[in-house]
């Protein structure tokens, strides 16, 4: 049954291409369409590859931070792309109360002085009197980990790819189809939104940081992902547009301002890249597997797209296999129980 029992999956961003490695890995047959030329050419190619869930779970639910702790076994073990040096989260004196704020709401952390965190990323010696120090988590590089992915895709002898097509193109006939296509869904999920995230990749080879490293501010905080090579990832806003392609002057700005506040050589940096993806969201940002018969849609991962897909690609493969249910992202509105 499982030799011969055919799945398609719509959409190769990372929900499409970690339910493809999931299904694949369980002995299913997986058709994967996309109608980019190659994978991950969506919201996930300006993705930021923090496998935080200790940090994240400051302003998310618990759902968020279980679906966590497993992907981070994912990117660590299973597919080992990510680098596990823990995570740093500082703020300017002025702005001190932030990171008394996130200590309260967070666990997994060790509050580290001047001298530590000297010892920790020494670029940052004399810059800040303290910070968070999450040492499990991990970041990883968005690209690289889904282009890891696709070879491992292609190694499989029951995958086949198509890029450049959609689901009218299909070759053969499928027992389930996988919904991963993102926001492009939003013409069968109605509920479905965008939320724009603005961000850039600056290149110096003044500084080395070693691990993301977090600043607070009150309005929105910003993040320095290291991509190695004197390449650093600052992200992201959080807009509720969906225009995506064109990042604004005012995100411009304060990411930049961000990143030289972190650290006044990033003013010399050279800024190599900007972009503005839109990444779906479902209005209590919360992620959904959803079920209408032998359909399935993995949609709605907001701004943890990297952080929760592995998680909800391996329950999709045991819905699949074994009729499973799970409650946590099934049933996540227990008053509207309706079909996608």
């Amino acid at each position: 049954m499982r030799e011969t029992m055919r799945v398609r999956i719509l959409g190769a961003g990372i929900a499409g291409l970690t339910t493809a490695f999931e299904c694949a890995r369980a002995g299913l047959f997986v058709e994967l369409l996309e109608r980019e030329k190659g994978p991950g050419l969506g919201c996930s190619w300006l993705a930021g590859g923090m496998i935080a869930p200790w940090c994240e779970a400051e302003s998310t639910e618990k759902l968020v931070f279980g679906l966590g702790l497993e992907s981070l076994e994912f990117w660590t073990k299973t597919v080992p792309v990510a680098r596990q040096y823990g995570s740093l989260v500082v703020a300017p004196a002025r702005d001190r109360p932030e990171l008394n704020r996130f200590a309260r709401r967070s666990t997994g952390f060790e509050q580290v002085d001047a001298a530590q965190l000297a010892a920790i990323e020494p670029d940052l010696q004399g810059r800040f009197d303290c910070a968070l120090f999450f040492p499990s988590e991990a970041h990883l590089d968005p690209r690289a980990a889904m282009a890891a992915l696709a070879d491992r895709l292609a190694g499989f002898g029951n995958v086949r790819l198509h890029f450049g097509t959609d689901a009218l193109q299909a070759s053969e006939h499928a027992d389930w189809t996988i919904d991963c296509r993102g926001l492009a869904a939003q013409d069968v999920l109605r509920d479905l939104r965008g939320v724009k995230g603005e961000m850039l990749i600056l290149a110096t080879d003044e500084i080395s940081l070693k691990r993301p490293v977090r600043l607070l501010h009150p309005r929105q905080p910003v993040y320095i992902v290291p991509r190695g090579g004197g390449r650093f990832m600052v992200g992201a806003t959080m807009i509720e547009n969906e225009e995506a392609g064109r990042i604004t002057a005012r995100a411009m700005l304060e990411l930049l301002g961000a990143a030289y506040s972190l650290h006044p050589a990033f003013a010399e940096a050279e800024v190599v890249e900007t972009g503005a993806g839109v990444r779906p969201a479902f209005p209590d940002n919360l992620p959904r597997i959803r079920r209408d018969g032998r359909k399935i849609y993995v949609n709605g991962l907001y701004r943890h797209g990297f952080l929760a897909a592995p998680a909800l690609a391996r329950r999709v493969a045991r819905i699949v296999l074994e009729d499973a249910y799970f409650p946590e992202v099934m049933d996540a509105n227990p008053c509207e129980r309706q079909s996608a």
